[in-house]
């Protein structure tokens, strides 16, 4: 094994049996204590301090050919620039940090055609194992997960057979939509809402808002159902349409599949009824996900707080559990969620 100096011999490399002369021990014992290995506290104390007067670090490509791995975790995500994506990742690197692996990230802009290019490369790179932060799950995916042999969770969806990590969407939306027929009984509603090609998001999350909202008399024709994709521009620009539309009645409320949109929503709200949404006759407008900046600048609105930097964690480490132990059974975790603002 080589070893790179930046002290002593600044830009040099030394074999474990130079440093061993050096110390005046045997290449054995200092491959032992690399490898937290018996050694005594004597030549324990040694070691490190010919390492500390050196500078020596172990060569990542030395140990990666001694163990057969690269120490590299393939992440592939949906959308690099969201806050949502941004929490996960930070509780994905957090974790794989700890224990000595590094990510590597690949961004598909909602395209589920390359979430399955990238975890091909990953998988032929090789990486010692693989995140993917669903949207699309689509047969190709499912036969992928099943079948790759380089160890991979899944978060954000639920797909049987694979360890992954979820939210409650149903549960969350189920409940936003109860609190809020609670205080509005009988409101006339439409929903802006996303593709049901995301299981999590377009049927779930739509599914437990409707029967929530049910429970307090408020019925959401489908006529008043707009499809939108994940972002401000194309919330508002459904919400905008929905409002002028001469078929659609006044409206009390608007609910948005996530908070991105419930911002665009929000401003065709204030600019058709020149006062912001859920003030005088303007509809409120609820939101999914909890999105510090769009709360921030709204001053608030009711919204589901997921634990996505929970999930990034929970999924590095469900990672790192299936690494070491390849033959574990296939287990997902359901996390909480938490109502605000409702």
């Amino acid at each position: 094994m080589t070893w790179t100096s930046s002290g002593a011999r600044r830009g040099a490399t030394m074999t474990i049996k130079e440093l061993a002369e050096r110390v005046g021990v045997s290449p054995a014992m200092i491959s032992r204590y690399l490898n937290n290995g018996y050694v005594s506290e004597e030549n324990r104390a040694k070691i490190a301090a010919a390492i500390e007067e050196t500078g020596f670090t172990p060569s990542r490509q030395a140990r990666n050919l001694r163990t057969g791995k690269t120490s590299l975790v393939g992440v592939v995500v949906p959308k690099i620039s969201t806050e949502t994506i941004g929490r996960v990742t930070a509780g994905v690197e957090e974790v794989l940090g700890r224990q000595g692996y590094q990510m590597i990230l690949g961004n598909t802009d909602n395209d589920a055609s390359a979430e399955l290019d990238y975890l091909r490369l990953f998988e032929r790179y090789p990486v010692d194992g693989m995140i993917l932060v669903a949207t699309e799950v689509t047969p190709a995916h499912e036969r992928f997960l099943r079948e790759s042999k380089t160890p991979v969770v899944v978060i954000g969806q639920r797909v049987p057979g694979v360890n992954c990590v979820y939210h409650d969407d149903e549960g969350a939306a189920f409940e936003l939509g109860r609190r809020v027929a609670e205080k509005r009984p009988g409101a006339s509603a439409a929903m802006i809402w996303v593709t049901e090609k995301d299981r999590a998001v377009g049927i779930e999350r739509r599914d437990g808002m409707l029967a929530g909202l049910a429970t307090g008399g408020i019925e959401v024709p489908d006529a008043r159902v707009r499809k939108a994709a994940f972002t401000t521009a194309s919330g508002y620009e459904q919400t905008h349409l929905l409002l002028e539309d001469p078929a659609t009645p006044a409206l009390d409320l608007v609910c948005c599949a996530t908070d991105l949109i419930a911002a665009g929503a929000m401003k065709a709200v204030l600019e058709r009824y020149g006062e912001p949404a859920g003030t005088g006759n303007a509809p409120l407008v609820t939101g999914f996900g909890d999105n510090e900046l769009a709360q921030a600048v709204s001053g608030g609105f009711p919204t589901v707080h997921l634990g996505n930097r929970t999930s990034g964690v929970r999924g590095a480490e469900a990672l790192i559990s299936l690494m070491e132990n390849p033959r574990t059974m296939p287990a997902s975790t359901m996390l909480g969620f938490r109502v605000v603002n409702a």
